[in-house]
């Protein structure tokens, strides 16, 4: 059954359907529709080129499709259209249905949109007039790039916040302990009523205890957020570049305070530090025979205490007192028994301070790397602590655990925290409570923190309102949840590694207390600071129970043990530091009032050019082609528009800015002229003629005269060039016309070559080139020049395609084609220099000898080859791969090898390659006829030396010429040779050369270290050793299983191995050890060298002077290096040298340098004297040598003088 036929579709018709507006812009020819529309229809040649197609170009002409947009952004709606966009109803027919009507319209109106007008010149919409229209978004981007400097009112105190401490390079150790201190009322007052030395050898203003008052009151009464205490680092003389250990800082710093205070007239400043910080304990000793018992009592201000993981600070304590047993060889010396016995010895605290410091011995020496590190364990510590149960005896500890008194009980007040995993760098921040604010607050240097709960998430300055709210009820309604584990972990998201416990951890035998105290784990932790607290109030045991903020009061008189009144009591500054602190406050009150008046004056600037800026952009637009214009690029308009808005690039400070219009920065697109007004470029419109470019027509936008004169008179900015629509380039348009033409005409020209370009076999044609035509087919040729047009058939780069050099037809026949006689007549028409040769013409005789002469050259040479090749076989296999040990007991002779290398390659490539002259042997031999090399020695007997058989000798002398003959016999344990050795010419030889290879033999670990009685020079049975097949490991192999070697394998050291390096005669020892650092990837340090046993220690002796000749033998051993590598973790297997400490506070005023001695001569803490140095540290190395060396001691690397 034949398939069913389907039916064939309605054509498409051609027309327009009902009701479709007819566009007449875009019929074909039109030439309102392209701006190129005239090329090739109504213009052929350039020179009929007229103004009116060069406005064409642009979309200048007054008929131009380019529709007249309106201004989005006027003021008002114009009252009336352009006579463009008017149009009049048209009346219906009698009987006419509206959709039986095409509409023919040259009225139509174009949408206006981004995309659409963008490369029309008459639309000025979408130029970025949006970022003006918004009167808050144009000043805040208008006061970011107004040049008034950083906003002093930003760093101004926040009302409840403390006072930060600016870090000066390393300065954060001693910020966190100001705080600490800051925060101990009685501790401030005492420091506000020391009275600093006064005389003529101390300044006042410069004695640390003034400084201290000064940086405490502005942490009091400054209105700054953070306080600058470079005076006080200065007056201490510690070297902010350097970081230090901050417990001992506490501990100088303490002694010195200390010191200051035993001045003073009045008795509780003399002991302030004592009454305040300073506890007493007892270290005894009991004999287990008689029972005597020897205390014997030191002070202490601050416990210290071991730190295990996990541990909690009771534990630890306990530890800290638990008795020493004291037996076998660590035996007591008994005064009473006047023996060594048994003993106990042991620690009791008999005395607390009111504030009680716990030194974490966060930072431990670790005796296998002799270096200190910092543990990593954590640790456990309580919001409060009963220290009765740790206080006196071991009857009276027990005692208290029963009874609790809260006698002395203390609530944590400090936590100072080190981040970072080594001891030798980090941060060091601070968690205090604050006294006067009565909460827990965070200080990163001058960074401040509020801290819900200590432990808890800093919450910043600016989180407050609604968002801070949310989350107290939030944390609110957690709390209220059911706690169904015993012990609950919340780990806070800070960086501070910091776990809150809910509970406290489960002591061995330790009751449960009604009220327990919440724990804190902290890894960072280093010290912590408790302040003895008054328990009969239930109220307040409560609050410090739950880790909050316990309402309290200060005495002065009370020291810190009693807060009797309802009130806090605040120390007043002395009259001198408050004095400072309030030129510091006047001088930032100032600052902010000068800001407030520029940041006034430059709002009013702003709003005094915004109406400027609209009124010029809401009028700009032309209301009709004809009117007075001028030419501006689209990037120009924008780049005006938004310069008092864009963010700068580059600043550049004007010697006339005034302070009362605040200075701006330009873009790079602007730039100003002598008399200090903005000038933004129109230039990439611009040809290289100096007129206007059309092929940049795109980016062109036509303005109003009047608009470009108020953008020169109002904004004080030019747009130049100044240009008129009238100054489209006729160079320019001429060149794209011709260019324009040729993409119309060539593809007809092409078309009409294939009509006619077929030609019969018996029929007469022309040569033409085959890559030329191939080419020139092409829709885009790629010989086309657009500024010279194609170049013809027989241009230079495809002339010998069809002639030869005798300039008749060439031989090579692949490189041209035929082409008809009516196809060579219509290339003539374009191309008439081209000279076409016809089929008919003969190939050049000249050429077709010369090609059956060279064919006839080239078999003789290869057979030639092939005769020598099999003649010297033996020559050609084994000559220049060192097996001796086939010539063994069989005459030889020796050959260059540069002579054996030439000849292979001529076997290989007769053709290509010269054939070589002749062997050449007179560089062997010296002036005297001896031999100046030495055949048993594996040195001389180098890369250009090659050893054949005497027979292959004899075949060589005749084929070539040259000679003499310097005949040799290997009888296996040397060669013999008639000739002897002249060992003076010999050396010369070797060494006389400016650059030469020499051997560099890798010693292995298992090698023994040369010496000049082991070493035993070279010979040649030992360098040339019969060479094995080769068992290279390659991809596919059977051998290998195909497999890859590894990769850590092949970079493996080849000791045992040697290897070829070129070296000149002049390089140095050091030299010699840097190139191989290079070639064996082995350090400098770990390098020892040999030549003929001898070790080359002198880095200064140079290659001719230590006697090393052409192709001699180096030993290279690698020594293994201790690296000293910055590791911060736990286990470390590797041994290191050990780490200079440094100078510690070495050289400044903690250190005992004394106070006069900074009189005269103080500079910059960070530039702060040193004590004279006794070491100097090598600059390849760091090796740290002595001072009057001149050379390293490890790498031998010389000093400057």
């Amino acid at each position: 059954m034949p398939p069913k036929r389907t039916r064939r579709s309605s054509p498409t018709p051609a027309g327009l359907s009902a009701g479709e507006r007819l566009k007449r812009a875009r019929l074909a020819g039109n030439t309102q529709y392209s701006t190129w529309g005239w090329v090739g229809t109504e213009i052929t040649d350039a020179s009929a080129i007229t103004l009116e197609h060069r406005l064409a170009t642009c979309g200048f002409l007054p008929k131009s499709s380019h529709p007249l947009c309106a201004n989005k952004y006027a003021a008002r709606a114009r009252s009336t259209s352009v006579k463009e966009e008017t149009k009049q109803p048209q009346p219906k027919a009698h009987g006419e249905l509206e959709d039986d009507v095409i509409v023919i319209s040259d009225d139509e109106a174009p949408s206006c949109s981004s995309k659409a007008c963008r490369s029309t010149p008459y639309c000025l919409n979408y130029l970025g007039q949006e970022k003006w229209e918004d009167e808050g978004k144009a000043r805040e981007a208008f006061m970011k790039v107004t040049n008034l400097g950083e906003d002093p009112v930003a760093n101004s105190r926040d009302p409840g916040f403390p006072v930060g401490l600016k870090n000066l390079g390393a300065t954060c150790y001693a910020n966190a302990y100001l705080q600490v201190w800051f925060q101990d009322l009685p501790f401030r007052d005492g420091v506000y009523k020391c009275q600093p030395a006064q005389d003529a050898e101390h300044k006042f203003e410069e004695s640390p205890i003034f400084q201290l008052q000064v940086t405490f009151a502005a942490m009091q009464e400054g209105i700054e957020s953070a306080f600058n205490p470079v005076k006080l680092v200065e007056s201490l003389k510690l070297r902010t570049a350097e970081q230090q250990d901050a417990q001992e800082f506490s501990k100088l710093f303490m002694a010195h305070l200390d010191t200051e205070f035993h001045k003073q007239s009045s008795p509780s400043l003399k002991s302030l530090i004592a009454d305040q910080f300073q506890g007493k304990q007892v270290y005894g000793t009991i004999c287990e025979k008689c029972h005597n018992s020897s205390e014997r009592e030191s002070d202490f201000l601050e416990i210290e205490v071991n730190i295990q993981n996990n541990a909690t600070l009771e534990d630890r304590i306990t530890a800290l007192l638990q008795p020493e047993t004291l037996s076998g060889d660590n035996k007591y010396l008994c005064p009473r028994c006047d023996s060594l016995q048994d003993a106990k010895r042991y620690t009791e605290l008999r005395q607390l301070p009111p504030v009680l410091h716990f030194s974490l011995l966060r930072f431990v020496y670790d005796v296998s790397t002799m270096e200190r590190k910092k543990s990593k364990y954590a640790i456990s510590f309580p919001t409060s602590i009963d220290m009765d149960q740790f206080l006196g005896s071991a009857e009276m500890r027990k005692n208290a655990k029963n009874c609790r008194k809260n006698t002395n009980r203390y609530a944590l007040r400090g936590v100072l925290l080190h981040k970072g995993a080594s001891a030798y760098h980090g941060h060091y921040e601070a968690q205090v409570f604050d006294v006067q604010n009565q909460g827990w607050y965070q200080f990163n240097d001058e960074t401040v923190t509020e801290i819900e709960s200590l432990g808890a998430k800093p919450i910043s300055k600016a989180k407050v309102g609604p968002a801070a709210d949310a989350e107290k009820k939030k944390a609110a309604g957690q709390s209220q949840k059911p706690r169904i584990p015993q012990r609950k972990r919340r780990r806070v998201e800070s960086d501070s590694d910091i776990e809150i416990l809910d509970s406290p951890p489960p002591a061995n035998g330790s009751k449960t207390e009604p009220e327990a105290a919440s724990y804190i784990s902290s890894k960072d932790a280093y010290m912590l600071v408790y302040s003895r607290i008054d328990m009969r109030s239930s109220e307040l045991t409560k609050n410090v129970i739950n880790g909050k903020a316990p309402h309290r009061s200060y005495s002065p008189q009370a020291n810190g043990s009693a807060h009797a009144h309802s009130q806090i009591t605040i120390p007043s500054p002395p009259p001198r530091a408050m004095e400072a602190v309030r030129m510091l406050n006047a001088a930032h009150d100032q600052a902010c009032e000068e800001f407030t008046e520029k940041e006034k004056q430059a709002k009013a600037h702003f709003n005094d050019m915004r109406y400027k800026v609209m009124d010029i952009y809401r009028s700009w637009q032309l209301s009709t082609r004809d009117e007075d214009c001028v030419v501006a690029s689209r990037q120009a308009l924008e780049t005006w528009i938004s310069r008092h808005l864009a963010k700068p690039k580059k600043r550049a400070a004007s010697p006339s800015e005034s302070d009362e219009t605040p200075s701006r920065s330009f873009t790079k697109s602007e730039i100003s002229d002598e008399e200090g007004r903005n000038i933004i470029s129109v230039s990439d419109i611009v040809c290289s003629h100096g007129q206007i470019d059309p092929d940049k027509a795109s980016d062109m936008k036509l303005i109003t005269r009047a608009a470009h004169h108020r953008i020169a008179d109002d904004d004080n900015c030019l747009l130049v060039p100044d240009l008129s629509p009238l100054d489209v380039c006729e160079t320019c348009v001429s060149e794209m016309f011709t260019e324009r033409l040729y993409q119309i005409e060539h593809p007809r020209f092409v078309a009409r070559f294939d009509e006619i370009a077929p030609v019969a076999e018996n029929e007469e044609g022309y040569w033409i080139s085959k890559q030329w035509l191939k080419d020139w087919r092409l829709a885009k040729p790629k010989m086309h020049n657009p500024s010279q047009g194609d170049p013809p058939p027989d241009a230079p780069d495809f002339k010998y395609h069809v002639k030869c050099e005798h300039d008749d037809l060439s031989t090579n026949v692949t490189a041209r084609r035929r082409v008809s006689v009516e196809a060579c007549l219509f290339l003539q028409d374009l191309f008439p220099t081209w000279e076409p040769l016809s089929t008919e013409t003969e190939v050049c005789p000249v050429c077709e000898a010369l090609i059956h002469i060279s064919k006839e050259d080239k078999r003789e040479l290869r057979r030639q080859a092939e005769e020598e090749k099999a003649k010297l076989k033996h020559m050609h296999d084994n000559a220049l791969n060192g097996n001796t040990a086939l010539l063994e007991n069989v005459p030889c002779a020796i050959v260059p090898a540069h002579f054996v290398r030439a000849w292979r390659q001529w076997l290989l490539h007769p053709v290509e390659v010269q054939r070589p002259e002749s062997v050449d042997n007179s560089q062997f031999l010296c002036e005297h006829g001896l031999l100046c090399l030495d055949p048993n020695s594996g040195t001389d007997l180098d890369s250009s030396v090659a050893i054949i058989k005497r027979s292959d000798w004899d075949v060589l002398e005749d084929i070539y010429s040259g000679g003499p003959l310097i005949a040799v016999e290997n009888t296996g344990t040397k060669l013999e040779h008639e000739l002897s050795v002249c060992e003076d010419c010999r050396r010369k030889r070797k060494s006389s050369f400016d650059m030469t290879e020499i051997t560099v033999r890798i010693l292995g670990p298992q090698d023994p270290t040369p010496t000049v009685e082991t070493y035993k020079p070279d010979t040649v049975q030992t360098t040339r050793r019969p060479l094995h097949p080769s068992t290279l490991m390659t991809y596919g192999s059977r051998k290998s299983g195909g497999l890859r070697q590894s990769n850590r394998l092949r970079q493996a050291k080849d000791y045992g191995k040697r290897r070829r390096v070129t070296i000149t005669k002049n390089m140095r020892v050091k030299d010699l050890k840097i190139t191989f650092e290079e070639e064996f990837d082995i350090p400098i340090i770990s390098q020892r060298l040999f030549y003929h046993g001898q070790e080359l220690d002198d880095s200064s002796a140079t290659v001719l002077s230590l006697g090393i000749l052409s192709n001699d033998l180096l030993d290279l051993r690698e020594e293994s290096e201790n690296i000293d590598l910055l590791s911060d973790s736990d286990t470390e297997d590797v041994p290191r040298k050990r780490r200079n400490e440094g100078q510690g506070f070495g050289g400044t005023l903690l250190g005992g340098i004394p106070d006069s001695d900074s009189d005269g001569a103080r500079e910059s803490s960070s530039q702060s004297d040193q004590p004279p140095a006794t070491s100097k540290a090598c600059s390849a190395c760091t090796y740290e040598n002595d001072i009057d060396v001149a050379m390293c001691a490890i790498c031998e690397t010389p000093f400057n003088p």
